[in-house]
């Protein structure tokens, strides 16, 4: 008994959480697995919170006085009121029932019923619908059990245990399914890039919650303050914006998703408002997004030439977040699917195509600060490459965060990292499967902001257009933005080089004769000596 004891005290985190998937691997849609595993485990750190509030109000006041028995009590502190048989102690020792399916739906939403922060956050009937047994369910929740500060030293458990699971079922589902999710080194790099260490952050397509997560990241990481930034978002997908509720929540990031989920094309929930910050990840080359007739007289599309087209959403969410930026000091970061760079572009400038009649107003109001092409095969939904735009409603001199930015007017900074590719990570799909996505380093992300940074300085000594890397371009000049018709793709500026060129192509010839008669007269050498073996055991070879 005491090895047994040792045994799972030793286990690792990852094997743990492995478990957990394993536990269900027979039962239920991915969909459904996750929303489970996901939903124990806030049932899991939902109850250490409250019983670490309730013991600093026992170590304050003895007894806990039924003044302070309240909901509201413990939700000023982002702490979730939880009744008995909500709590992670009961839910244990009721593993084995044959009920237990119905005793998490209960729990769940009886949690819901009594915080307001979480109303509409909780799966509603899940686990009856799961099907699973009562063997799984019992195995699952053992698992889950594991999960705890005092077993694993992590300084984000939360964090960690929900970032894993997002980012395994996504790996491991639909093109749909990975649309929730962002990998967490993409987050990283555009908030080291866009600064939200103070004001509001936006996202109008928020998916589980990753950028608003990693927003709070920066601020702790940068030694910032909290209470200075919040967050404000959409999501279309019922599910999807029940996960990132869950998601923030149990974080203790307050938020402000709205009432429910909808589009933000045809619903707008936070209409009329403005935010300092933008980050997004919208759907790649979204279709019928629109109807043909409808929101052609949107004040968030009008005065910009044209409408976008149904066909596809990109510049629709490009106008969307302008429309949303702060018009003194709005950024915003964004990711879009390479073929926005030059979509409607040709060799004449009066195309009627609407995606090249917007883009060329945009530069033309010099709105993009900066391209950025990401690695390929970083993303669930697509193995091609991927790009960081950073849009800027403020160009000029002024102060920021410490540093003095130059005037950038009319100009913009390409970046292209499609050979940084050598970084990646694997993710166990199932147990004869497995999948490698490119990841940036941390040392890359600080590359690149720092590249950034260099760039927008008054002091642009640290600053070099690189081959192959980067390149500072102006809207006039010979190979400027309106002598390429508008265009951003990167490799139209960024100079390339070929490396062919660097080939002494006369003496690599002589190399390869060499080698070639090396090759031959160790041939020769051989059959020579097979001959003479042969001879040697009375075998002729004619």
């Amino acid at each position: 008994m005491p090895k047994k004891e040792e045994k799972t005290k030793d286990i690792s985190l990852e094997t743990v959480l492995w478990n957990c998937r394993v536990a269900l691997r027979n039962v239920g849609s991915m969909e459904k697995k996750r929303d489970a595993v996901i939903s124990l485990c806030f049932l899991n750190f939902a109850s250490i919170k409250f019983e670490r509030r309730r013991q600093e109000i026992i170590d304050e006041y003895g007894d806990i006085p039924v003044f302070l028995e309240k909901v509201s009590f413990y939700n000023a502190e982002n702490v979730y009121y939880l009744d008995e048989h909500c709590r992670w102690s009961y839910i244990v020792k009721n593993a084995g029932a044959d009920d237990i399916a119905v005793k998490l739906d209960k729990a769940l939403a009886d949690i819901e019923a009594k915080n307001p922060p979480l109303r509409g956050a909780l799966p509603q009937q899940l686990f009856v619908s799961l099907n699973a047994d009562r063997a799984a369910m019992k195995s699952l929740i053992d698992e889950v059990n594991k999960l705890n500060e005092q077993r694993f030293k992590e300084e984000d458990l939360i964090g960690r245990v929900y970032e894993y699971f997002l980012q395994n079922y996504a790996a491991s589902g639909t093109k749909e399914d990975g649309e929730f999710y962002t990998p967490a080194c993409v987050v990283e790099l555009i908030t080291e890039l866009i600064e939200p260490f103070d004001g509001t952050v936006y996202d109008p397509c928020c998916g589980s919650g990753g950028m608003f997560v990693q927003s709070m990241r920066f601020v702790d990481m940068h030694k910032g303050n909290r209470k200075k930034v919040s967050v404000v978002g959409q999501e279309s997908n019922a599910d999807t914006w029940r996960l990132a509720k869950m998601n923030l929540s149990i974080r203790g990031i307050s938020c402000d998703l709205g009432e429910k989920n909808a589009s933000t094309f045809t619903e707008d929930l936070h209409k009329d408002r403005k935010f300092r910050y933008i980050m997004a990840n919208p759907p790649f080359n979204l279709k019928n997004w629109r109807g043909e007739d409808e929101l052609k007289d949107d004040p968030r599309f009008k005065g910009w030439g044209a409408i976008p087209p149904a066909s596809n959403a990109n510049y629709a969410w490009i106008l969307h977040m302008l429309s949303k930026m702060d018009e003194s000091n709005g950024i915003a970061g964004f990711l879009l699917s390479n073929n926005a760079f030059n979509s409607g572009g040709g060799s004449n400038e009066s195309s009627e195509n609407p995606e090249y009649i917007i883009r060329k107003q945009l530069l033309e109001r010099d709105k993009v600060e900066a391209i950025i092409v990401l690695p390929r095969d970083m993303f669930y939904t697509t193995d091609i490459s991927v790009s960081l735009w950073i849009l800027n409603n403020n160009k000029k001199t002024h102060e920021l965060n410490g540093r003095q930015l130059r005037d950038r007017t009319n100009e913009v900074l390409f970046v292209d990292l499609r050979r940084w590719d050598e970084n990646s990570e694997e993710y166990v799909l199932d147990k004869n499967k497995k999948k490698k996505k490119t990841v940036l380093s941390r040392a890359q992300i600080e590359k690149i902001r720092d590249l950034y940074f260099a760039w927008q300085s008054v002091d642009r000594t640290d600053y070099h257009d690189v081959p192959e890397y980067c390149k500072a371009v102006k809207m006039d000049g010979e190979n400027g933005i309106r002598a390429n018709n508008y265009a951003l793709t990167p490799s139209k500026y960024i100079e390339f080089i070929d490396h062919d060129l660097d080939i002494d192509f006369p003496k690599e010839m002589a190399r390869i004769q060499r080698e070639m008669k090396e090759v031959i007269e160790q041939e020769k050498q051989s059959q020579q000596l097979l001959i003479k073996a042969f001879e040697g055991i009375g075998y002729g070879i004619e």
